[in-house]
């Protein structure tokens, strides 16, 4: 059995882009693979709090130190943390705001990168101290854009700072493959629109086949 983390960051609810692509690639997995187990986390209209002073300071304490009031503080990040272990394919449907990601997203990995539960640290491995416990993992990014040319070799590509941190965060959540759809020319509303909505909910289902069968050959293999 699979099972998919669906993430969604965007402050709109159905006017979202991203939510109806990202949907759209659950309901297609989902239609080939019967058995998923999908989780839903709606960060976008359910924020996590920003991380607080009390929050940090939580996270650093040794467990044999652990106060009530401090375990209450990881509440939150302990179950969202969770719901990535359990995770095979982690979907996440984002809009790119200012060129790079919403807060509330920003908040989420906030809460999610946490030394000790989903990476380690240990001086002993030199310039690169930081080790991801998690691995394995496959994530797909289903974004929407106001402007154009933000992919390999576009005009607005050194301006993609939504893609590039994405990726750098998921790194320390496991993640070693990563997917990316997005719809560009949101602003412009013309045929360039257009054809990008059409191209990107085309791509959807044959990404989600694609990768359905991967895992059936990986698993076959076993």
């Amino acid at each position: 059995m699979t099972t998919l983390l669906h993430i969604d960051a965007s402050a709109r609810s159905d006017r979202s882009l991203s939510r109806k692509l990202s949907r759209a690639f659950v309901e297609a997995w989902v239609e080939r693979d019967h058995r998923t187990q999908v989780i839903v986390r709606d960060v976008g209209l359910n924020p996590p709090p920003f991380v607080t002073q009390d929050w940090i300071a939580a996270a650093f304490t040794p467990e044999e130190h652990m106060t009530a009031e401090k375990r209450a503080e990881l509440r939150l990040s302990d179950q969202l943390i969770d719901e990535i272990e359990r995770a095979d394919v982690i979907v996440m449907g984002t809009p790119m705001y200012n060129y790079g990601m919403p807060a509330a997203l920003k908040s989420w990995f906030d809460k999610v990168i946490r030394i000790g539960k989903t990476f380690t640290f240990d001086l002993d491995r030199g310039d690169y101290p930081l080790e991801p416990v998690l691995g394995g993992k496959k994530l797909v990014v289903l974004s929407s854009r106001g402007e154009f040319g933000f992919g390999p070799g576009g005009v607005r590509e050194k301006m993609n700072h939504l893609d590039t941190h994405i990726q750098t965060c998921a790194h320390y959540l496991g993640v070693n493959e990563t997917h990316v759809i997005a719809i560009d020319y949101q602003e412009f509303g013309d045929a360039r629109h257009e054809a990008s909505i059409a191209d990107a909910f085309d791509a959807v289902p044959v990404l989600a086949r694609q990768l359905i069968e991967a895992r059936q050959t990986r698993f076959s293999l076993v």
